[in-house]
């Protein structure tokens, strides 16, 4: 039997799935999250000949064609509703994440040492043990991650880098990209004299 009359077996291609760009769901699901509107438009605009499958009059007849005319004006009302409570949700976390403040705090423990303090990253969602260690590595000094008098996690560096970490979050280094500059402070802790 020579070589040529084996046949090597076929490789199976791996099925490809389009997701949603919106709610990351694949289409024939975006009617499960809460911005069916927005998904909607997209597919409309990328994918028409899915939209037609889906969304076209046809298709919500067949789907909706058992279902009486209340239970889809209560339908629709529904998913009114949760796209509202869901774009209010989102809006309202987008507002706190732009009140919320950054402050990098230079703090002195006696004549010639300090230590900075930089507290309020993780309202930008940054991870605190990550961007720790990249301070700790770009400075070559200690970081940990400290719960501060108030109970709130801060990153604690040995050393005044006040400045170096303000610069560092302004050019969106490493961990610490999506911080805008505008909400960062940098404020000056004395320790207090003894006569005081």
């Amino acid at each position: 039997m020579s070589s040529s009359d084996q046949q090597e077996p076929q490789a199976v291609r791996p099925l490809e799935i389009l997701y949603c760009q919106i709610c990351t769901f694949p289409p024939e699901y975006c009617e499960f999250g809460s911005s069916l509107t927005r998904c909607k438009e997209w597919l409309q605009g990328a994918h028409s000949q899915l939209f037609d499958k889906y969304y076209s009059d046809e298709a919500l007849q067949s789907k909706i064609g058992t279902l009486s005319l209340e239970a889809q004006a209560k339908l629709e009302k529904d998913t009114a509703k949760k796209e509202a409570k869901a774009e209010a949700k989102a809006d309202a976390a987008l507002k706190k994440k732009m009140a919320s403040q950054v402050s990098i705090k230079r703090i002195e423990r006696n004549k010639r040492k300090h230590v900075t303090a930089i507290h309020g990253l993780e309202a930008f969602d940054i991870e605190l043990k990550k961007a720790a260690k990249f301070l700790a590595q770009k400075f070559a000094t200690g970081a940990s991650v400290t719960k501060n008098a108030q109970g709130q996690d801060e990153i604690v560096v040995q050393g005044d880098v006040s400045d170096d970490v303000m610069e560092l979050i302004e050019s969106g280094a490493g961990p610490l990209k999506g911080v805008p500059a505008d909400n960062v402070v940098i404020v000056e802790e004395k320790k207090k004299k003894a006569g005081e």
